[in-house]
């Protein structure tokens, strides 16, 4: 599977309206659960606390406010267990490690022990893949919905492409769940490539 959008430009959805769409279909999940991919190693994420303390160089703090959010992430996890389904995670970690991807391997360290389980892989196991471009960001909501994140040039979630086409998201569920089994468990990665890193410094 050289494109696993299959070529599909989907719908394009303004945020506001997207998250509306997102919580709507997410809480009603069936069948297949939550599956999302992640590629880019870089994003801003502005509004979220410990992103913002990160951007602005204070490591500490960063992690602080990330901890002080466990609680409510083991909330949302064990939500998504009382719904029964699964919820996992496929994240492609190039080395050398970014300081984004440093700061968001802590935060998905935290998902990860609450429930929300998540696997490393690297770029070589999603080469054959990216001939063309590198694999878009996607996430499938079951079989009913798929989305792509779009992002600005600098990193900003900007908008997203929403796919309903069961074949399609179907597809795309397994790919992703294909690189999951093949993957690496996040917490052993951590330990070997994160935890003995230095605080990153902002550019």
């Amino acid at each position: 599977m050289r494109d696993p959008l299959g070529g599909a430009g989907g719908e394009r959805m303004e945020l506001d309206v997207y998250y509306t769409d997102f919580e709507k279909h997410f809480w009603t999940i069936t069948e297949l659960g939550f599956w999302k991919l992640e590629r880019q190693q870089f994003f801003k994420e502005p509004g979220y606390d410990s992103w913002e303390a990160f951007a602005k160089g204070d490591w500490n703090e960063s992690l602080r406010l990330l901890e002080a959010g466990r609680a409510d992430m083991a909330d949302y996890h064990r939500r998504v267990e009382e719904q029964g389904f699964v919820a996992r995670r496929v994240r492609v970690v190039d080395e050398p490690i970014t300081p984004y991807l440093q700061w968001e391997l802590h935060a998905l360290r935290i998902r990860d022990q609450c429930g929300g389980s998540v696997r490393i892989v690297s770029p070589d196991q999603v080469a054959e893949f990216e001939h063309d471009a590198p694999l878009p960001e996607i996430y499938t909501l079951g079989a009913t919905v798929m989305y792509q994140a779009i992002y600005d040039d600098d990193g900003v979630l900007e908008s997203v492409r929403r796919f309903v086409d069961r074949d399609r998201i179907v597809r795309c569920q397994r790919f992703i769940q294909d690189l999951y089994e093949a993957g690496q468990p996040l917490q052993p990665f951590f330990d070997s490539h994160v935890a003995t890193l230095l605080p990153p410094r902002q550019p």
